[in-house]
């Protein structure tokens, strides 16, 4: 079994790449989206959000799979980095940059997504708010609760706690 490594993992992360870029892209779309409270519009990138979504989880497989290829030929298996890290220095110089941006990438789909769960998480915190005042008829007591006990306890569900 001989494989190119630099070839093999220079296709890998230029797919990966692409992807992320993709990802990216589409993930400023949908901050634009969720600030201009757009549900249609998040709607119509639901489709293409997914097909990212198995392109990376194809990149993931493929990288998998180098791994293991990697391992069965002794060669260090525990990540992309270390197995550019094992190549000859000719092989392996030309790999580092493209593997540092998409690690670079990889940090910035990370926070892009936690900034959206965040914002959303908020937006649900709103509305269970908003649901609470209507359900108390904008009175000020907990939905669960009797008497006025429950109007002065901070808790929702036990007024005990």
């Amino acid at each position: 079994m001989d494989i190119h490594w630099e070839s093999e993992l220079a296709q890998l992360l230029s797919r990966l790449s692409t992807t992320q870029q993709q990802l990216l892209s589409l993930l400023a779309s949908k901050r634009d989206l969720l600030l201009r409270r757009d549900h249609e519009g998040l709607k119509e990138l639901a489709s293409e959000e997914e097909s990212l979504s198995a392109e990376l989880e194809s990149c993931h497989r493929t990288r998998q799979e180098l791994l293991d290829k990697a391992d069965a030929a002794g060669l260090p298996s525990d990540s992309i980095q270390s197995l550019t890290a094992a190549l000859p220095k000719e092989e392996g110089s030309t790999l580092e940059k493209p593997l540092q941006e998409s690690l670079e990438r990889s940090r910035l789909l990370r926070h892009e997504s936690v900034a959206h769960w965040v914002a959303v998480q908020r937006t649900l915190l709103h509305l269970s708010h908003m649901l609470e005042i209507i359900a108390t008829k904008g009175h000020g007591k907990p939905t669960y609760g009797k008497g006025s006990a429950a109007g002065s306890s901070g808790a929702l569900i036990d007024q005990a706690v």
